[in-house]
């Protein structure tokens, strides 16, 4: 078997929301962008967004780590997303962790390495 691209799927309310949120929090691409199906890309890796999402929170299993946590978190307010979990430094790990929703109620955890 040869695998050509991983991609995780994230389900979404509005589509043309959820693009411009993922391009404007984290400088994802656009490669496709349908009312049904879209792909935002960084480097290699492809974010499908799946429309069809119902309201209510749900939990992803997305990280994305960052050189600067505080200020990512403020690019995610920005640009439409909330802050669930503010960071905090976990004891014995070299990490700051947070957890954040995007537009679409998806929560994804932000991570820094910090020591």
């Amino acid at each position: 078997m040869h695998i050509e691209c991983f991609k995780y799927v994230l389900y979404v309310i509005d589509m043309s929301r959820a693009v411009r949120f993922y391009q404007q929090a984290f400088g994802l691409q656009a490669k496709l962008e349908t009312p049904h199906w879209s792909e935002v890309t960084w480097g290699d890796v492809i974010l499908g967004l799946h429309a069809g999402a119902e309201p209510e929170q749900r939990t992803t299993g997305v990280s994305l780590q960052v050189t600067d946590l505080d200020a990512a978190l403020q690019e995610v307010v920005a640009a439409g997303g909330r802050i669930i979990d503010p960071p905090v430094s976990r004891p014995g790990e070299p990490i700051r962790l947070a957890t954040i929703a995007d537009t679409e109620n998806n929560t994804l955890m932000m991570t820094q390495y910090i020591g």
